[in-house]
């Protein structure tokens, strides 16, 4: 478990997450993480869970299409 500190940034405040954290969430400066509420509290994660919804609403398409693919794919 990490401890983090709020601190100010401009007129908003912010979180500094450590060179440790970043690395396992393989994370860069500039890129976005998304926070997701969950009964047990927050979750940080560098995935966008509506491009998850995403991408199973296309695979259950594809899947339902499947010969439709097949042929155009000829």
């Amino acid at each position: 478990m990490h401890t983090l500190k709020l601190t100010q940034i401009g007129n908003s405040v912010g979180v500094i997450l450590p060179k440790e954290m970043l690395a396992k969430l393989k994370l860069e400066k500039g890129q976005s993480v998304f926070v997701t509420e969950t009964p047990e509290g927050f979750v940080l994660t560098p995935y966008d869970p509506a491009l998850d919804e995403q991408i199973q609403a296309g695979r259950a398409f594809m899947q339902d299409f499947r010969d439709a693919f097949h042929q155009l794919a000829k």
